[in-house]
């Protein structure tokens, strides 16, 4: 689907469905423009969201509901005034603009600029997957992945499995003049198995998704998310407690990533810097990690889950070089940091919903290859812990402090691996950790489409990715051996 046809349709089954048009919603900001107001907007959205949750070849829930409002902002200076209500009509939409517009006292000369529309790269589908296919043919999706998974090795003896898709229609308004349209599609597909070998009994769990439809599911992509899910299950049999102490660790490539994007993503995001509340803040152009490291967000990578053709506030997504070969070069940025700060918008400007205020947010975050083979870094340890993947975790922006659980992990002697081990938590600081990355991959990858981000109580879907990386110095294993 093109722009024109985007603008078509959420024109048609947003605007139009609800009496609206984008000459109410800018009459709605002239009320604004009245007074001294640096910055508002106007974000109506519909989103209808279905899930599907199957164990035991049976489905145990299921669930659609459809959601829409608006939400109506004002910015004076440093301060912002938001309303929202959760119908969308235009009495709705002028009474929130009239109670936000007093954040600044009247006599302002911001009138609204004359209605234009703002030109997007298209970076996924606008296919509303929860038409792709028929609730007969959903269900049979997740028995499918049943079936494969149960086939895979006798000692499965439980398997999970869940479907969720989503259906986003947006129309953002400005005081600019500036308007915008987007539809974003979200489907994402879990798995998760018990294997069972005596008494003993260990979980594994896989998945993915994207901006697709739910033909992005084939055979072959539910065989790859079984196969791991069975793997990890049957390896975590053989575990073995982690040692603790301090050690090298290695660190796998794709959802590993999480730990970069938690332990030095969030303290990137231009608000917590703006407010000096930031491990970065201030330190535009030194070093902050070890040569080699280059950090990127990325919010227009075709079809990935943290992928937006525009953000929340109309801006087009890009590519963010955060830190360069070790050096900090820049910050993630939404509209009110960009302009108290004095710098330009990155197009990270993201809400949970429209009932939600904006704030700088990552998309995808990565770390980008290296030089060397994953096998060569492994081979390089004489002890240590390989972290091949991550299940939760926390950390603190303003100190960088954090805390990760290993989902798998390895223990590694003489440049091999020797058994797997359980109970293996990570800790450490993000800016301290970057400092002592000794080798870098060249296998960089993405997660499978997996990550959601939390902030403020707002959550909003995220990729994030690395390379395999050795840590040399700064990591404590966290284990039940030591």
């Amino acid at each position: 689907m093109q722009e024109a046809e985007i603008y078509s349709t959420v024109g048609r089954e947003l605007l139009a469905a609800n009496a609206l048009s984008p000459e109410d919603l800018s009459r709605s900001l002239a009320l604004i423009g009245g007074h001294h107001i640096d910055y508002a907007d106007i974000y109506c959205q519909r989103t209808a969201f279905e899930s599907w949750h199957l164990e035991e070849g049976m489905v145990k829930s299921g669930s659609f509901q459809i959601d829409q409002g608006v939400g109506v902002r004002a910015v004076a200076g440093e301060k912002t005034a938001f309303a929202y209500a959760d119908n969308l009509s235009a009495d709705s939409i002028r009474r929130s603009a009239q109670t936000v517009r007093v954040i600044g006292p009247a006599g302002g000369e911001a009138a609204v600029a004359p209605l234009s529309r703002r030109p997007a790269h298209i970076v996924h589908s606008a296919e509303d997957p929860i038409r792709s296919l028929d609730s007969a043919a959903k269900v049979a999706l997740l028995n499918r992945v049943e079936t494969l998974a149960k086939a895979a090795d006798p000692r499965i003896v439980q398997v999970m499995a869940g479907l969720t898709c989503e259906y986003d229609l947006i129309y953002l308004a400005r005081l600019d003049g500036r308007h915008a349209a987007d539809i974003r599609p979200l489907v994402r597909l879990s798995v998760s198995v018990i294997a069972k070998q005596g008494e003993r009994r260990e979980q594994g769990s896989a998945g993915g998704g994207g901006r697709f439809g739910l033909d992005y599911f084939d055979e072959a992509r539910l065989q790859e998310y079984v196969n791991h899910a069975v793997q990890q299950a049957l390896t975590n049999l053989e575990a073995r407690p982690a040692p603790a102490g301090a050690m090298k660790v290695v660190l796998g490539n794709g959802w590993p990533g999480v730990l970069l994007h938690e332990a030095v993503g969030h303290g990137l995001e231009g608000d917590f810097n703006r407010k000096k509340t930031s491990a970065f803040a201030g330190r535009i152009g030194e070093r902050v990690a070890a040569k080699g490291v280059t950090v990127v967000d990325q919010g227009d990578i075709d079809g990935r889950r943290g992928s937006l053709n525009i953000d929340d506030e109309g801006n087009e997504t890009g590519r963010t070089v955060l830190i360069e070969d070790g050096i900090l070069t820049g910050y993630i940025q939404d509209e009110t940091n960009a302009r108290l700060m004095g710098v330009p918008v990155t197009g990270n400007g993201r809400r949970e919903s429209y009932s939600a205020v904006p704030m700088p947010r990552m998309t995808n975050t990565f770390m980008e290859n290296g030089s060397y083979p994953a096998e060569e870094i492994i081979a390089s340890i004489d002890k240590g812990i390989y972290a091949v993947n991550f299940g939760g975790g926390q950390v603190d922006i303003t100190s960088g402090k954090f805390v990760f659980s290993a989902s798998e992990a390895w223990w590694v002697e003489n440049g091999k691996l020797q058994y797997p081990v359980k109970g293996a938590t990570i800790i450490g600081n993000g800016p301290e950790v970057l400092k002592h990355v000794s080798m870098i991959g060249n296998d960089t990858a993405l997660d499978t489409g997996v990550g959601v981000c939390g902030k403020e109580g707002q959550s909003v879907p995220v990729g994030v990715g690395q390379p395999t990386l050795r840590i040399d110095e700064g990591l404590v294993v966290g284990g039940s051996e030591g």
